[in-house]
C-alpha cells in the first residue's frame, strides 16, 4: 500500500471531536475587545454583586427560557404542565437568595424572542427580578445575530426603562484571520501534515464566502476530511474542501430547521411542495394540512422570512390586483432532506 494511502484502521484525523459546534477552544483569537469588555461587565457577580448587563451583536418563548434556568439552578426539570409562570420565577429567584448565588442569564439568538414577541416579558422578568424579589442578583447578556434588529427600539418602554447595556459588537471576520483562527482546530483536530495551507487557504475563502461564520468553516473542516477517508488518502485536498462545501454551506439552515415548531416544519413542508406559488394558494394547502388559520399562517412567513428562510415577494396579478408570491430561500430538496 503506497504511503498517500491510510490503512482500514487509520484516519486522518487526531481528534474529531475539535470539530463539534460545542468545543470550546483555549483561547478566542481577535476578539480582546470583545472579551475586555465581557470581563468589565461580568466581574462584579465574582464579587456577589449584580452584574451589568450586555448586549452582543454580530452578523445568526418565555416559558422555555425559564424552564432552562430552573433546570441549571435545581438540576431537574421543572413540570410541563401545572406551574404557573409566577410559580416557577418564584421558585427560581428564591434558590438565589437562599444560596446567596448571582445568575447571569445569556440569551443566545434574542432575536428568536422577538420574532415570537417574547422579548419584552422574557427581559422585564429578568430586569425587574430584584424588585419582585428582595436580594435576587441577575445580569442578562442578550446575543443577537439579527444585524438588521435595533433591540432596544423594538422593546417596550418599561423595559427600555431598565435596559441599559453595555454594547459589544463582533464584527465578521476577514479572510486571514480565518485562517489563523481555523489553523488551531487543525492542529488539534488532525494528524500531522493531513490538512496543508492551501486546502486551510480553501476552506477560508469559502467560509468568507458564507459570511465569515466560523460554525461554516468548522463543519467544513470536519466533512473534508471525511471525505478525504472515504478516498482512502491521508491527506484533504482543495477538491475535497469543494465536495464538502455543498454540505457545509447549509448549516445555517440546518440551525434554523432544528428549532422549528410542528406547525412551522409543517408550513416549510408545504412550501416545499408549492414553490414559487400565491401566499392564497400555499395557504389552501397548509390549510388542509393543519387546520390552521391565516393568522397563524400569516405570524409563520413573518417568522421564517426574518429568519431568512423564506422570501414573500409581492407581485401583479391580472384581475386580482397585488399579491405574495413565496419562496424557498434554499433549495427545496436540501430542506427537505434535512427536516427529516
Amino acid at each position: 500500500m503506497s504511503g498517500d494511502m491510510l490503512g482500514w484502521d487509520e484516519s486522518v484525523f487526531r481528534d474529531e471531536g475539535v470539530f463539534d459546534f460545542e468545543y470550546v477552544p483555549e483561547t478566542f483569537r481577535h476578539r480582546d475587545e470583545q472579551m475586555e469588555t465581557l470581563q468589565y461587565a461580568l466581574r462584579p457577580a465574582v464579587r456577589g454583586s449584580r452584574p451589568l448587563n450586555v448586549m452582543a451583536r454580530g452578523p445568526p418563548t418565555r416559558y422555555s427560557v425559564f424552564s432552562r434556568l430552573f433546570e441549571g439552578l435545581f438540576d431537574y426539570e421543572p413540570p410541563t404542565s401545572g406551574i404557573s409562570f409566577k410559580k416557577l420565577f418564584g421558585q427560581i429567584t428564591d434558590r438565589l437568595v437562599e444560596e446567596e448565588e448571582v445568575l447571569v442569564v445569556a440569551l443566545d439568538d434574542v432575536n428568536y424572542l422577538f420574532y415570537e414577541n417574547e422579548a419584552s416579558d422574557t427581559l422585564y422578568s429578568l430586569l425587574r427580578a430584584h424588585e419582585a424579589h428582595s436580594g435576587a442578583k441577575i445580569g442578562v447578556v442578550v446575543v443577537s445575530s439579527d444585524l438588521d434588529l435595533d433591540v432596544i427600539a423594538e422593546l417596550d418602554g418599561r423595559v427600555q426603562s431598565v435596559f441599559r447595556p453595555e454594547e459589544v459588537y463582533f464584527g465578521t471576520y476577514g479572510e486571514r484571520e480565518i485562517v489563523d483562527i481555523l489553523q488551531e482546530r487543525v492542529q488539534r483536530g488532525f494528524r500531522e501534515g493531513a490538512l496543508g495551507s492551501q486546502a486551510l487557504d480553501r476552506v477560508a475563502t469559502r467560509t468568507a464566502d458564507a459570511g465569515g461564520d466560523l460554525r461554516v468553516g468548522i463543519d467544513l473542516l470536519r466533512r473534508a476530511g471525511l471525505t478525504a477517508e472515504m478516498r482512502g488518502s491521508t491527506e484533504v485536498t482543495t477538491d475535497d474542501v469543494d465536495e464538502a462545501y455543498e454540505q457545509a454551506k447549509h448549516v445555517h439552515l440546518s440551525r434554523h430547521l432544528r428549532g422549528l415548531s410542528e406547525s412551522e416544519r409543517a408550513f416549510v413542508r408545504t412550501l416545499a411542495e408549492h414553490d414559487g406559488k400565491r401566499a392564497g394558494d400555499v395557504y389552501d394547502a397548509f390549510n388542509d394540512e393543519t387546520g390552521l388559520g391565516y393568522t397563524r399562517y400569516s405570524e409563520i412567513i413573518n417568522k421564517l422570512e426574518q429568519l431568512g428562510l423564506v422570501d414573500a415577494e409581492y407581485a401583479d396579478v391580472e384581475g386580482r390586483g397585488r399579491s405574495r408570491e413565496l419562496s424557498l430561500s434554499y433549495d427545496a430538496n436540501a430542506v427537505l432532506d434535512r427536516l427529516d
